[in-house]
């Protein structure tokens, strides 16, 4: 599982920074990706990267400004050009089936897999059974979500080795007391499958901000998360003017991150008038509150590890 970023600026592309998309790579996990937020030429960053369109499976919008939307109806059309057969479904607030279904009407685009598009409220928006995704609002100029990515509890190993000391040799039977069944040998023998299977691997949890004053339903979502990407639109000072245009300082999110025990803070969303070295003074504003934070660039990218 690892966070990729596409694009960490505020507002509009910058020479150093384009705008915001974020992909989780789920190649281990489903052989897919994910992608949060899809702003202008996110299709060309894409480019520059390992990640094949025809593996995104879902994309999750927070909001309907246009620097996290408009590289949608590209991506989306292009994907049929680029090996994509598989369904693609498409998460957002109320909206977004209008601006999708018209850009791809008025184009002509015709696409060459399924496309479903979700609208969403509260609450859980996916589940199955490897991960649970679930929107929460936020605070902004418009209607916009902050996402709750949950991977669910994996189960424990198999104690090969403890099987093969009593004589157990690998086979069939692996599989059926992996799956905690009881089995009885040939030699008359019964084992319990559970009674060598190691404790359950906890899921990890990926809590992403979108575009938001410092609000209690971030705190929420990114509830012991491992990381929490949270928007940094402003330096600490300037709070008042933060809350003026409805986004956070640096200060804030690493306060949220505090206050909702996260492990890790990953600042993005971050404005243009910020450049060089100005960007490691955001960084030390936020790690005097929240000693684990940094702040994305482009293309960087993050492991989340077990932990």
């Amino acid at each position: 599982m690892e966070l990729l970023f596409l694009g960490t600026g505020a507002g509009i592309p910058a020479k150093t920074r384009n705008v915001t998309s974020i992909a989780l790579k789920l190649l281990e996990e489903r052989r897919s990706v994910w992608l949060f937020d899809c702003g202008e030429a996110t299709q060309h960053q894409i480019l520059h990267t390992s990640i094949k369109p025809g593996k995104i499976e879902k994309i999750f919008i927070t909001h309907l400004h246009g620097d996290h939307v408009y590289g949608l109806p590209g991506l989306v059309s292009s994907r049929s050009f680029q090996g994509g057969e598989s369904c693609l479904t498409v998460y957002g607030p109320k909206g977004i089936k209008a601006f999708l279904e018209t850009a791809l009407e008025a184009t002509g685009t015709h696409l060459t897999y399924p496309l479903v598009i979700e609208e969403i409220e509260e609450g859980t928006v996916f589940e199955d059974d490897q991960f649970i995704v679930t929107a929460k609002r936020v605070v902004h100029g418009i209607p916009a979500f902050g996402y709750r990515v949950e991977e669910k509890d994996v189960q424990g190993a198999l104690d090969a080795e403890a099987l093969k000391e009593i004589g157990i040799s690998p086979g069939p039977v692996y599989q059926k007391l992996k799956n905690g069944e009881t089995v009885t040998l040939e030699d008359g023998r019964t084992v319990n499958g559970a009674d060598f299977i190691g404790p359950p691997k906890k899921g990890r949890i990926i809590a992403i901000s979108g575009d938001t004053r410092k609000c209690e339903n971030v705190k929420v979502l990114a509830e012991h998360a491992d990381v929490l990407v949270h928007e940094a639109t402003f330096a600490g000072g300037d709070r008042e003017l933060a809350g003026d245009y409805y986004h956070s300082t640096t200060e804030q999110a690493a306060e949220t991150a505090r206050e909702a025990g996260a492990e890790k803070l990953i600042l993005t969303h971050i404005s243009a008038r910020y450049q060089g070295e100005s960007v490691n003074e955001l960084i030390n504003e936020a790690k005097e509150i929240f000693p684990n934070s940094t702040a994305a660039y482009d293309f960087y990218e993050y492991e989340v590890k077990r932990r």
